[in-house]
């Protein structure tokens, strides 16, 4: 079958990108990957760019079919903005939502010649694929409950975390206000609160709101379910003590300097778990019960790729992004337009070369 992408650019080789291009490389794709800094040591070309250069940005990504920005947050816009200039197909991984809105923008602007597919990682990404293939399974939807928690497998200290992933996000996350579903109804309401207790496997955890992991499914679910959140899950006692480290300590309103504290505090880990928890209630005819759940709960692990060891949650925010890369260029997913991760099958991701991944491993 011949794919609707061939040549793939993936801008920012960090702690996820640099395994985004591999896992595209390794899946038959052409990768051109671009850094502030040129590397020699990867198996796929890679190039030095500055992605704040808007023309040398649109050059980078001139004659490819699409894009992957795994950049930070604050970065993917200009890349957004050039992929709609060039008609490159756009995925990214943030978890920031006026980013996203701003992606639907585009996505709106005229007749889209583009996919734009944001959110495409861990959460918001294949959290809510998983979440919106559970609901389907129900005929009536009470609620939906999304939780992620990516951790240290050995915790030390108070907060029992590392940062793996990066602190600046981590922060907004824990900051930012959260959209939620009450009655039916969108309502935003403060991060790190309704906390409540969870075991996975025998692991005691705890799961508090934080922000950015439902992508648009409140928009998508707003009138079909009475309930809809997302939680982060850490080790028990830690948002306790984030909240006397934003509050008590005064650096709500100093992020840059918090992040700092907390990856000198906190560095990262090799040996993590990403643990997954979706839950969905409501009624379905075939079961004959007046309420029902049903819940998919992994607990994934570092895994070696291609002789390297990578962390749970690398493999785990590349793997989902890649698988969805796939979906496109197969033209399993529309081929133009903006795609919300609610909309995508998690029967196909798992049909995928990456996405298989997620269908092997992980049980509890």
């Amino acid at each position: 079958m011949t794919r609707s992408i061939n040549e793939v650019r993936v801008v920012g080789l960090g702690k996820v990108g640099e395994l985004v291009a591999l896992l595209l490389s390794d899946s038959g794709f052409t990768v051109t990957a671009y850094d502030a800094r040129t590397r020699s040591d990867l198996p796929f070309a890679c190039k030095e760019l500055d992605v704040r250069d808007g023309a040398a940005l649109r050059s980078a990504l001139t004659g490819a079919d699409a894009v992957v920005s795994c950049l930070p947050y604050h970065l993917n816009l200009g890349v957004a903005e050039a992929a709609h200039d060039l008609g490159v197909h756009y995925f990214d991984l943030t978890e920031d939502v006026p980013t996203t809105n701003r992606v639907l923008e585009l996505a709106g602007s005229g007749e889209a010649r583009n996919v734009y597919a944001p959110q495409c990682g861990l959460a918001p990404g294949l959290i809510g694929i998983v979440g919106s293939w559970l609901a389907k399974q129900f005929d009536e939807i009470r609620s939906i409950e999304l939780k992620v928690g990516a951790l240290p497998r050995h915790p030390a200290g108070l907060l029992g975390y590392a940062f793996n992933w990066s602190a600046e996000g981590v922060v907004n996350e824990y900051l930012n206000d959260c959209e939620v579903l009450r009655s039916g109804r969108r309502q935003m309401v403060p991060a790190m609160t309704e906390q409540e207790r969870v075991v996975i496997g025998g692991i005691e955890l705890e799961a508090s709101l934080t922000s950015g992991g439902l992508g648009t499914m409140c928009e998508t679910y707003e009138g079909r379910v009475q309930r809809l959140d997302y939680k982060t899950m850490r080790y028990p006692g830690h948002f306790e003590l984030m909240r006397f480290f934003f509050d008590e300590l005064g650096l709500r309103d100093r992020r840059e300097l918090a992040g700092e504290i907390l990856v000198q505090a906190k560095p990262p880990v090799d040996d993590d778990v990403v643990y997954l928890h979706a839950a969905v209630e409501g009624h379905a005819d075939a079961t004959g019960e007046r309420a029902y759940r049903k819940q998919y709960v992994r607990a994934y692990q570092p895994l070696t790729i291609n002789g390297r060891h990578w962390r749970a949650i690398s493999w785990t925010t590349a793997a989902s992004a890649a698988a969805v890369v796939e979906l496109v260029a197969d033209g399993r997913l529309p081929q133009t337009g903006f795609i919300k991760q609610e909309d995508i099958s998690f029967v196909d991701l798992l049909s995928t070369k990456n996405g298989a991944l997620f269908g092997d491993l992980g049980k509890v």
